[in-house]
């Protein structure tokens, strides 16, 4: 009695007095609450499924699943896979199975869902498929990459959204009101306070809480803001899902040739802590996939802001791979290559062991040369222009145009040589005919 007395008479965080009594307080996810939402209609119909809340940090989910509790008369049974292992999922279970038996259902929430492996994962199947529990698992991590599908197949994915700016101006509302008193913040240091907390709401409210600290009589600008409060780090795994979805974003604007959406993303995955060796190997791709021959010089571009970077190292190497992206931004694209490539090894899989015809084979021994190897050869500089015209595929063979040079770039010049020698060739058969 009197430890629960002491507790209540404890200091409370700002973000613990201000979480959502209701699911109506929930902000930045109406997308799901709504009344016509996924989660709202299951809501009001007083019948939930399994699920899976995927957001990043600070977006209510931990939140939700307790006011999903509340407003469906599910006992709330939280848990963390951080600190839980399989003793305490056999606790809760057996725990849930009782109150089955008395006639009230358990909704379990698992925080952090990702970090039980694969066999603790399948653990929830039977409890889940026989209603002994609604599973709420909680994750930062992209569920596909790391949820067993047998667990996914009897969940229901939400996706929950960083809090925008309007949210996130909500919140601080909040907690002015709680706390009787504006900020002492300016209008632009309103704005930065909302910007450095990217989408979290919970450290947001740990910023303000550290804000209304200060003397009233101060009011801070962006500047003197920065240098008060510790500015957070970017959302950012190098070993998850953001790191594909960087990578993805700076390869895309680039193929876009959206040069400065391309510095955009390049700069978000440095501040990330992103190895830069890693953008210059995927730059280097770049270079030939998506530039290709349209521009000659981008590969060597490539290599040489690559080996800049080894020799400068960071911060100031990172200047060449900007210079890079820069290139390859506003370079002629061309994937004829890529798709020329492609395109070859399909045919190469499916003719097989076709033998190249005999007139281009070396004869060096006397029974290649009776055999026909070499035979009928035409020394191509002897040609008139240098081109004799033969065919060098396989006899069995019938020609592939692979390579089809685009109208961009120095491939507008290629595709001239092409046309110039197929017109030659076209004139030779006919000569022969």
């Amino acid at each position: 009695m009197s430890a629960t007395l002491f507790e209540s008479q404890a200091p409370r965080p700002l973000a613990d007095r201000l979480r959502p009594r209701r699911l109506e307080e929930v902000v930045g996810q109406d997308h799901l609450l709504a009344s016509a939402a996924p989660i709202g209609r299951m809501v009001a119909q007083h019948r939930l499924a399994s699920m899976i809340l995927w957001g990043p940090p600070g977006c209510g989910k931990t939140t939700i699943a307790r006011l999903l509790a509340d407003r469906t008369e599910l006992h709330f049974e939280p848990i963390s896979a951080v600190f839980s292992g399989v003793a305490d999922l056999r606790k809760a279970f057996e725990a849930a199975r009782q109150r089955r038996a008395m006639g009230r259902g358990t909704l379990l929430f698992v925080d952090e869902i990702h970090r039980f492996n694969r066999a603790q994962q399948d653990g929830f199947l039977p409890y889940v498929e026989d209603g002994t529990v609604v599973l709420v698992g909680a994750t930062t991590e992209n569920p596909s990459f790391e949820l067993n599908a047998a667990l996914l197949s009897r969940c229901q994915v939400f996706v929950l959204r960083r809090l925008d700016d309007a949210a996130m101006e909500l919140l601080l509302d909040r907690a002015e009101a709680a706390e009787g008193r504006t900020l002492p913040v300016d209008a632009g240091a309103r704005a930065a306070l909302r910007a450095m907390a990217d989408g979290d709401g919970r450290y947001l409210l740990n910023l303000a809480e550290e804000l209304f600290q200060l003397p009233p009589t101060r009011v801070l600008d962006a500047a003197a803001l920065v240098e008060t409060v510790q500015r957070r780090a970017p959302v950012y795994d190098k070993a998850q899902e953001s790191h594909y979805n960087l990578i993805s974003a700076l390869h895309k604007s680039l193929r876009g040739s959206d040069t400065d959406a391309a510095l955009y993303w390049f700069a978000r995955m440095l501040a990330g802590g992103e190895d830069p060796i890693y953008i210059a190997r995927r730059l280097t791709r770049f270079a030939v996939e998506d530039v290709g021959l349209a521009d000659p010089a981008a590969l060597p571009q490539a290599i040489a802001a690559w080996e800049a970077y080894d020799r400068l190292g960071s911060p100031e190497g990172e200047l060449a791979l900007a210079q890079l992206v820069i290139y390859l931004g506003t370079a002629p694209k061309s994937n004829a290559g890529y798709v020329a490539f492609g395109e070859a090894r399909r045919a190469a899989r499916e003719t097989g062991s076709l033998m190249p015809p005999k007139h281009i084979l070396n004869a060096p021994t006397g029974l290649m040369r009776r055999l026909g190897y070499g035979a009928g050869y035409q020394y191509d500089h002897d040609a008139p222009d240098a081109f004799s015209g033969q065919s060098y595929f396989p006899e069995d063979m019938e020609r592939r145009d692979f390579y089809r040079p685009v109208e961009r770039g120095f491939e507008r010049e290629i595709r001239k040589r092409l046309d110039y020698w197929a017109k030659l060739r076209a004139g030779r058969r006919e000569d022969e005919g």
